[in-house]
């Protein structure tokens, strides 16, 4: 069975809905404050793209090619690349700035995938993010957990029990108070090499 991830007209209509109840102010937040060389990891069906402003060099990764085909459509001018977040096909060092956009709830490996963000990052970039994350409460952790394994058989691959944040953490960044906003088990937030 596909899940929702994996039926880009369907995300896409799911996701309207979610931008117009106020997402779309926290991806208009998230990108606006790329700079320089930018990836997003992800990318999926482009979203995201439009929002970037204009003149910054963006490339766009997701494994999915049916997504990739709609972020064409999307944002023709942006090259999009058809890559996994644990195997990032540029050298280390090549992004000031990585984005990352509910994403690394649904990858597979996402220690291995963090691990490459950062090895593609240069050693003063940035890491934006907006994922929703583990609970804070531990009744609603608990649950997460217990919702998780149908969760993630309905939406092809979204885990919405991940401790994302910690995860960051671990794997190397440190995460900027200043540049963090939460609401429920929403974070966006940015990041930094330690």
């Amino acid at each position: 069975m596909r899940g929702i991830e994996q039926i880009p007209w369907l995300y896409d209509a799911l996701m309207a809905v979610v931008d117009a109840c106020g997402l779309g102010r926290w991806r208009r937040r998230l990108v606006g404050g790329a700079a320089g060389r930018t990836m997003e990891v992800g990318c999926g069906t482009g979203i995201n793209l439009p929002y970037y402003p204009a003149g910054l060099e963006v490339i766009g990764v997701d494994p999915d090619p049916h997504a990739l085909r709609r972020a064409r459509r999307r944002a023709p001018h942006i090259p999009l690349v058809a890559a996994r977040a644990e195997a990032l096909p540029f050298r280390a060092g090549t992004f000031d700035t990585v984005v990352s956009s509910l994403v690394f709830c649904s990858v597979e490996d996402p220690a291995l995938g963090l691990a490459e963000t950062r090895r593609v990052l240069r050693p003063e970039g940035e890491l934006r993010m907006m994922e929703h994350v583990r609970h804070t409460r531990p009744g609603w952790a608990a649950f997460q957990d217990r919702i998780q394994p149908a969760w993630t058989l309905l939406t092809g691959g979204c885990h919405p029990n991940r401790d994302t944040e910690s995860m960051v953490e671990q794997a190397g960044f440190r995460i900027q108070e200043s540049g963090r906003v939460s609401r429920g088990v929403m974070r966006c937030f940015t990041a930094r090499v330690r």
